[in-house]
């Protein structure tokens, strides 16, 4: 099993570690976003082989890992306009059984859309307000100071301050604004229409937990748990390149390619090979040697 590390950022490109289970926030800011994100891994060993336990897996029993966001957009967005998930750079080497792990997540998340297959760039994403298992709104103005982050209790699930634009959204009875209620809120959100309701701003902040339990990390590997029994150790498969997560736009309809399935990442948190990364700064150590003396010789 590789070390791991964690890094986050605005950009896939614009990247600093991020210390997972530490309860200390990644402050992160744009012109289109401004917030803070933290990452809780039970059973998680960092780049010096250290396990850190949290509190957080106490309080919320029965996951495994958790990615948290608290912020605001910068710009206003539909709740269609918004997408997270999964995001690669190249072809995935996939198990046999992962059709099984496909229908799993499109079990979890209808609005689940991926070209996880591709053999350009892979992605799986859904619709922000619709995947998150823990998803709360509040309505603050533009110079309010945010409330404290991370929590120290979980994040809970309160949509009833949210904007909408039509009656489709703000009428009375089943109108997506709930309170505790995590599985209504998803349920109402697989409709496009109502998603392009909703209306998120500079005044809109959001605090979210995308956080399950079939994933585990350990110092052995890490493993996919799935319904029947079926486990598979994922390292197996894995040739190192970065597993990120990110929220991004969504891309109009006739603009996505296979080379541009996915909009501008608004923010990203990255797990990747600890060691992967040092020999790769290694070699560009090397080489700027090698360059210098080069230059030396020549003088």
């Amino acid at each position: 099993m590789p070390r791991l590390r964690i890094l986050a950022g605005p950009t896939p490109d614009d990247l600093v570690p991020i210390h997972a289970n530490s309860n200390e926030s990644l402050k992160i800011s744009s012109d289109v976003f401004e917030g803070q994100l933290a990452v809780y891994v039970k059973g998680f060993a960092d780049e010096e082989g250290k396990v850190r336990d949290s509190d957080y897996f106490r309080k919320r029993s029965g996951v495994t890992w958790s990615i948290q966001m608290q912020g605001r957009f910068l710009r206003e967005y539909t709740a269609d306009d918004l997408l997270f998930g999964n995001i690669f750079d190249r072809p995935l080497k996939l198990p046999w059984v992962f059709s099984v792990a496909v229908k799993f997540m499109n079990f979890i998340d209808p609005t689940l859309e991926h070209d996880l297959a591709s053999k350009s760039k892979p992605w799986a994403l859904s619709p922000l307000i619709a995947t998150m298992p823990y998803f709360e709104h509040k309505r603050v103005e533009q110079a309010a100071p945010v409330p404290a982050f991370p929590r120290k209790d979980p994040i809970g699930d309160d949509t009833t301050e949210m904007r909408t634009t039509s009656a489709l959204t703000s009428g009375s009875g089943k109108n997506g604004k709930t309170k505790d209620s995590p599985s209504k809120r998803r349920g109402f959100y697989t409709n496009a229409l109502r998603r392009q309701e909703v209306v998120f701003g500079p005044e809109d902040l959001l605090t979210t937990d995308f956080c399950y339990d079939f994933l585990t990390f350990s110092p052995d590997g890490i493993m996919l748990r799935l319904p029947g029994g079926i486990s598979i150790e994922m390292t197996k498969y894995w040739d190192g390149q970065p597993v990120r997560f990110v929220c991004c736009e969504r891309l109009k309809k006739g603009e996505r390619t296979a080379e541009r399935p996915w909009g501008r990442v608004i923010w990203c948190v990255v797990i990747e090979p600890a060691d992967d990364a040092d020999a790769v700064r290694e070699k560009e150590s090397s080489l700027r040697t090698r360059s210098s003396d080069s230059v030396s010789e020549v003088d």
